[in-house]
């Protein structure tokens, strides 16, 4: 870190001198979204963050140059057809937002456009789109967008091809569906706490919303879906440990609702359909999770469907996570993860009309490790299965097999232009031990030349949270970093579910200190083996990474170099005391509630604000959102403020504040980039690496889209 000046000093002028109050040194005031000041702090630590960074712009110019050059800029979707139409997207080469389009099938020169975000994103300086789905006789769109970042969106529809959009609702959360009798379509509505409370049935074609469905646990979440075989709406409730799901007929939206299994703690559970068949797929008594069967006359005859036994069909493995299970006139896709491996592997289960099993198959895996998910396959009937594979060195791919030839066909692949091209990429998984003797999956990517040639300057990344599985995944803003001599790595730690349900279970609620020795027993690894410089190591944590990553740095303040926190959850105390936030019921199962002694103690042992003192911290760049419901605002801005007046860090405090987004940061994706390299600047200035140059720097030289 030699190219960069420290923090300014400070003195009367900085802006957490002039905005701190005595009668409140943990900085609780900025939590008045109302107060003129509070904005008047942030912009003030902006134009701070804007001064520091200054230097370094020709540099942030360069990354985010190089990555327009590396990425195909004029994207067209992979078009899907449904009964009638085929469904692509398109963006141009200079647009943040696609352009949706659709033609009949068989005639591919009657395009017709469905919905034009690019327009729709010239009214507003935010724009998310939620869901968008063509009714079942594709005559209708319905679409729910966010104007603010807040996750509040409005509901709309309009007749196809021509007819005007009419709002519908406003507020509501983004998930739509429609039922099968021609004109009900399902949406959600919030309580005062933004949590998703009730499911609500509207007519379309005029008439009033209705609702269908309320939960009154505030840490139970409402959602809603419909089967493949379009025969069932299914209406589920759930918190982070337990769920209930009921069945609604698809062409019957009007018939009451039916509770299949009442909701037990700690069991969690859904429900897929196949004509004359329904599966549960649960962990009542199987940890791991298996997948049962029930004749579906028995269970419409049922007076009380909760009393029934179901025939048990995969059974409970030590070893494998039983993830998900998608249903096909023709058998099952079931996603299986093995625990050792921490890979997960699609397997492909054909039934005849009794019900047997006729064929029992893996799909193989290109690579490992690597990610293979299901790609969209809207066709209950269909014998062609469309997958998504990656890695860290392959670029998405798209492919389509047909189960009675065994041919693979490529539909698409991401391609990418530049100087460093994904064959010239090395991966490596490696073990690290934990302090309890546990093994943690760390995963390491670098370019091939460099990876055996001695420790690197190395980004760690981590997670670990809600079950959430970091398969590996590609990165074309990455290449700026590897190829400039960087290495990615990735802690696979608990909390997470990379080593399949267990490996969550061990990083949350009183295990959560878990998570944080996982991610420095993953640094440690790296360097012990070579791999990582360990001077030279900066760690990454967004969301509730961001917490992994606070915590870790308390613990061990010496382990990196620098530390960028984006919208981190580092308030955990204050913010789960505070039921009327959004989020904070529903995440006791995940964190605790401080009501509860003991929660309390374990929150206050770990949560970052609670836990600093005038330690050496590493640099740090802090990112922020105004209209961030899920980790607001303040709880990065309460980190600067502290961290700066302790003045103990061994390199500089940043906050950039974003006030036109919200969780997700800035919806366009030009400004989307741009805040990747923005960021991206910081690691390689922290890491040292800020002076060196790629060819792709002299190719980047003119002005590029956005």
């Amino acid at each position: 870190m030699k190219a960069q000046p420290p923090t300014p000093p400070f003195d009367a002028h900085h802006p957490v001198t002039r905005y701190h109050r005595h009668s409140d040194p943990e900085w609780h005031w900025l939590e008045q979204r109302d107060d003129p000041e509070v904005r008047r702090f942030l912009s003030d630590v902006n134009e701070t963050f804007e001064q520091w960074f200054r230097p370094l712009g020709p540099l942030y110019q360069r990354l985010y140059h190089g990555h327009l050059a590396r990425r195909e800029l004029a994207v067209t979707g992979l078009a899907t057809p449904l009964d009638h139409y085929v469904y692509w997207s398109e963006t141009a080469r200079d647009a943040d937002y696609p352009v949706f389009w659709r033609h009949p099938i068989g005639d591919d020169s009657r395009w017709t456009c469905l919905l034009d975000l690019q327009r729709l994103s010239e009214q507003s300086s935010f724009l998310e789109l939620g869901d968008m789905t063509p009714s079942p006789d594709e005559q209708w769109l319905a679409w729910s967008v966010d104007t603010r970042g807040d996750e509040f969106f409005d509901l709309f529809v309009r007749r196809l091809p021509d007819g005007e959009p009419c709002l519908l609702e406003s507020g509501v959360a983004p998930d739509l569906c429609w039922a099968e009798d021609g004109h009900t379509l399902l949406f959600c509505r919030y309580d005062d706490t933004q949590r998703p409370a009730t499911i609500w049935r509207r007519p379309f074609d005029g008439g009033e919303a209705s609702c269908l469905f309320e939960e009154p646990d505030a840490e139970f979440w409402v959602g809603f879906g419909k089967t493949r075989s379009r025969d069932w709406l299914v209406i589920e409730t759930a918190s982070k440990d337990t769920s209930e799901c009921h069945l609604l007929p698809a062409a019957q939206p009007e018939a009451g609702l039916r509770c299949i299994r009442p909701r037990e703690s700690g069991v969690e559970y859904s429900l897929d359909h196949r004509p004359g068949v329904f599966y549960i797929h649960h962990n009542r008594d199987a940890v791991h999770f298996r997948l049962d069967w029930l004749d579906e006359a028995r269970l419409l005859a049922a007076a009380d469907p909760a009393g029934l036994t179901w025939q048990p069909f995969i059974d409970h493995r030590d070893r494998i996570t039983l993830e998900g299970v998608d249903t096909f006139s023709w058998g099952l896709v079931v996603t299986e993860r093995d625990h050792d491996q921490a890979q997960v592997q699609l397997r492909l289960l054909e039934l005849d009309e009794a019900h047997a099993v006729t064929r029992d198959a893996w799909l193989p895996l290109f690579e490992t490790p690597c990610s293979q998910v299901l790609g969209d396959n809207p066709h209950f009937t269909s014998r062609r299965l469309r997958l998504r594979e990656e890695s860290f060195t392959t670029p998405p791919r798209w492919e389509e097999i047909d189960l009675d030839s065994g041919d693979r066909q490529l539909l698409r692949q991401q391609p990418v232009h530049g100087s460093l091209h994904p064959g010239q990429l090395a991966c490596r998984r490696i073990w690290a031990t934990s302090f309890d003797g546990e093994r943690v999956p760390v995963s390491i990517v670098a370019r091939a030349d460099l990876l055996d040639g001695g420790p690197l300057p190395t980004l760690l990344y981590g997670y670990g949270a809600y079950g959430q599985v970091l398969d590996p995944w590609f990165s074309i803003s990455r290449l700026e970093l590897l190829e400039r001599g960087a290495a990615f790595a990735v802690a696979h730690v608990r909390g997470g579910g990379d080593r399949g349900e267990p490996w969550y279970l061990a990083g949350k609620l009183e295990h959560k200190q878990n998570s944080f020795r996982d991610f420095l027993a993953a640094r440690n690894a790296l360097v012990e083996q070579g791999l990582a410089d360990g001077e030279r190591i900066a760690a990454y944590g967004a969301s509730a990474g961001g917490l992994l990553v606070a915590a870790s740095v308390n613990l061990d303040p010496h382990a990196f170099c620098a530390a960028v926190l984006d919208v981190p959850f580092v308030d955990v105390l204050r913010t789960m005391d505070n039921p009327e936030l959004p989020l904070t019921t529903a995440e006791y199962t995940e964190w605790g509630n401080p009501a509860e002694p003991d929660a309390r103690r374990r929150i206050s042992d770990y949560s970052p604000l609670d836990n600093l003192a005038p330690a050496p911290w590493p640099a740090v760049y802090l990112q922020g959102s105004w209209f961030d419901t899920r980790v607001p605002y303040w709880e990065p801005a309460k980190l600067y403020a502290r961290l700066t007046e302790l003045a103990s860090a061994r390199g500089p405090v940043l906050l950039r504040t974003d006030m036109d987004a919200g969780h997700g940061g800035a919806s366009g994706r030009f400004e989307a980039w741009r805040d990747i390299a923005r960021q991206d600047a910081f690691i390689l200035w922290s890491l040292g690496l800020s002076d060196v140059s790629t060819p792709m720097d002299e190719r980047t030289t003119t002005p590029a889209p956005g």
